[in-house]
């Protein structure tokens, strides 16, 4: 066995003057290198055990990949290599003195050992005495043309506009001050003018604007089905006053159930009290608390007969779970459509009707005010939060395509139709997705939304991301496909998708940070899309406030009541946005929403009033008790009084009444008349 090798260590000036003396190997000038380049920075780098890229560029690397995502193994050498190229710092006259860097850790080996084969593969090329090394292969030359450029290098200009094809290879998150090219934006072409449509010219009371949500038809339909389902509670043996319920006592107990929301009180039945601290004159004077009762246990909104027959198809596809709401429900949702145009901008949330009653589509949802209920899907105007759609969520028996729920529900409210082309619609995270974008734009409608990096289509390259520890107000950017990724820094990482934002155009917003212990405001960079996503995506959330703050307040245990009152919500927060709108386009200054709340009210029952008014009959001589002359004087045709002649007396008077045709004494002294009528 041969005797071990003993190797000769160098220090690092003589390691250098090794490699300038080697007679074996030819170290020509980097200009005539036709391969690699010979960098005399780097050859410091390495006989120090340090490396060039991962020393200055240690953030963007990995123990496998390099800035391009490849590989970090070494390109693979010829097969039966030359025993001169192995290494340009040993030689066959002059084993023994072999050069050996210092121990190094294992995240730098790898990176070392492709620093000695291109090392190699440069010294193979520049010498005589080697044959050329084979060329490297593709993603090896991007590799080495990364790490070459160092820090301060240029990107490939594929990298810089983040347009790949796809590859993550060649996607590059983007610093802020690398110019974009803003997308072209679709035209704006609205089915209508935007805005109210209906007659601008005329004088809309708040309840004219009222009754085109709630129309003839559909109170007539109420009032039918309510009548009904009393007259079979009546059968079933329950025992209640009941009178038929018509249009005039239909508006009263809209005002009624109007006044709960603006008078909290314990219990219903407290509105009604006489005792002091309740002692309200409304509603006791317009209609009686049994009368309120009746009506508002027997509502019913659908044809009896017909929810019986649904009723039997429980359990089965034919099933409708919405049934006893459709008529309020469908009357709805068609006069929120036809009655306004929505500007640009608009938006979809959910929203959640309060409710405890145990149904099959009752909801829970742990990040919301309201975490029991009914979810709604809704689509409201970003600037007046006017609810232009919705529909209700009624769980997951219900058929939703293979795209999912968040999919389906954007493309079930936009109904394009209607609304036109050019919207600009604003989603949050649950809804965003490249695929629901790049079909809205197949429909002439832009798209923005927050979006959660691990959904499908993010884009997963780490090269230049923003770092953990960035400071407020930091942010990159990427184009893939048609949209804009965005990570910009508050006070947690916010990622944004766009189909029509430029990446960042200079604009700032005011945010409170506190530095050396003072706390003070800041203006920090914020791209385009979160400043456009925080002003226009609050449109249902908007809706929401103006429904809860004179929200009806009715403790009811039957489903189908609880969408009754959040119709009526909706209904009159639509209805003062009509009028808001209006009044602004008439140059007058419109009212506040809850005077109009009182005066909606008063119109109510006053026309219920004067409904009743008009329909009693009017009084004349022969239905009414009135004291008459049979004659034309005093003393012209006298009769004997009727109730003189019942006490033995026979006394005449010329006075008889109208309506029972008798004789009565009217006088000063004895006053028959009365005493008759008393008696009867």
């Amino acid at each position: 066995m041969a005797e071990k090798q003993k190797r000769k260590r160098f220090t690092i000036p003589e390691a250098l003057d090794e490699i300038q003396n080697r007679s074996d190997v030819e170290v020509t000038d980097s200009s005539d290198s036709s391969n690699a380049e010979y960098d005399e920075e780097e050859d410091t780098f390495f006989l120090l055990s340090r490396d060039p890229v991962y020393d200055q560029e240690d953030d963007q690397l990995d123990e496998t990949s390099g800035p391009s995502g490849t590989s970090s193994t070494a390109a693979p050498q010829p097969s039966s290599p030359p025993a001169e190229a192995t290494s340009p710092l040993s030689s066959e006259d002059d084993e023994d003195e072999e050069f050996v860097p210092p121990a190094r850790k294992t995240r730098r080996s790898s990176a070392s050992s492709r620093y000695m084969t291109r090392r190699s593969q440069g010294a193979s090329a520049s010498t005589t005495r080697v044959s050329p090394s084979p060329a490297p292969a593709p993603s090896q030359s991007k590799r080495g043309q990364q790490r070459r450029r160092g820090p301060a290098g240029k990107r490939p200009k594929q990298a810089i506009s983040g347009r790949g094809d796809g590859d993550d290879d060649q996607e590059w998150w983007c610093n802020p001050e690398e110019p974009d090219v803003e997308p072209p934006l679709p035209k704006f072409e609205p089915k209508h003018p935007s805005g109210p449509r209906i007659d601008r010219t005329a004088a809309w009371s708040p309840l004219s604007l009222f009754k085109l949500f709630f129309s003839s038809s559909t109170i007539h339909t109420i009032l039918n089905n309510t009548n009904d389902n009393a007259a079979r509670r009546k059968a079933s043996g329950m025992h209640f006053k009941w009178s038929p319920f018509t249009v005039e006592n239909f508006y009263i107990f809209l005002a009624v159930i109007l006044y709960s929301g603006m008078v909290h009180v314990h219990s219903r039945s407290d509105m009604w009290r006489r005792e002091w601290p309740y002692d309200f004159t409304f509603p006791r004077s317009c209609m009686t608390r049994d009368t309120f009762e009746a009506i508002f246990w027997s509502l019913h909104l659908c044809d009896i007969k017909e929810d019986e027959e649904n009723q039997k198809k429980k359990g089965t596809p034919e099933y409708d779970r919405l049934f006893k709401i459709k008529p309020l429900y469908s009357q709805i949702v068609t006069a929120c459509n036809s009655l306004f145009q929505p500007c640009r901008e608009i938006s979809i949330d959910e929203r959640m009707v309060a409710s405890k009653a145990r149904i099959g589509f009752r909801q829970y949802m742990r990040d919301k005010p309201t975490k029991f209920g009914y979810k709604l899907f809704v689509l409201a105007e970003s600037c007046s939060g006017y609810t232009w759609n919705f529909f209700v969520y009624q769980g997951k028996t219900a058929n939703v395509q293979g795209e999912g729920l968040s999919f389906t529900s954007v493309m079930d409210l936009m109904n394009f139709a209607l609304l036109g082309k050019g919207y600009h619609l604003y989603v949050d995270n649950f809804y965003t997705s490249p695929a629901l974008f790049q079909q809205l734009a197949t429909n002439c409608t832009a798209a923005c939304g927050t979006i959660r990096q691990t959904h499908i289509g993010f884009p997963k390259t780490k090269l230049n991301e923003l770092p953990k520890k960035a400071e407020r107000g930091d942010m990159r950017w990427l184009r893939k496909d048609n949209l804009l990724f965005v990570k910009w820094k508050d006070t947690t990482e916010v990622t944004v998708c766009s189909s029509f934002h430029k990446a960042y155009s200079g604009d700032s917003t005011r945010r409170r940070v506190k530095e050396d212990g003072q706390w003070h405001n800041k203006n920090i960079p914020v791209p385009d899309a979160i400043r456009d996503y925080n002003r226009y995506m609050g449109g249902v959330d908007l809706s929401d406030a103006m429904i809860q703050y004179y929200s009806v307040r009715g403790k009811t245990m039957r489903w189908y009541k609880t969408f009754f009152y959040h119709f009526v919500d909706i209904a009159v927060v639509n209805s003062y946005i009509l009028f808001k709108l209006l009044a602004i386009g008439r140059g007058e200054t419109p009212m506040s929403h809850k005077r109009f709340r009182e005066v909606l009210m008063k119109e109510m029952v006053d026309k219920a009033q004067a409904a009743v008014a008009a329909a009693a009959p009017r009084p004349t001589l022969s239905t009414t008790c009135m004291p008459m002359y049979f004659g034309q004087t005093a003393t012209d045709q006298r009769r004997v009084c009727v109730v003189c002649k019942d006490q033995g007396r026979k006394v005449k008077t010329p006075v008889y009444c109208s309506k029972c045709d008798v004789a009565l004494c009217f006088t000063s002294s004895r006053n028959c008349f009365k005493d008759y009528h008393l008696r009867k």
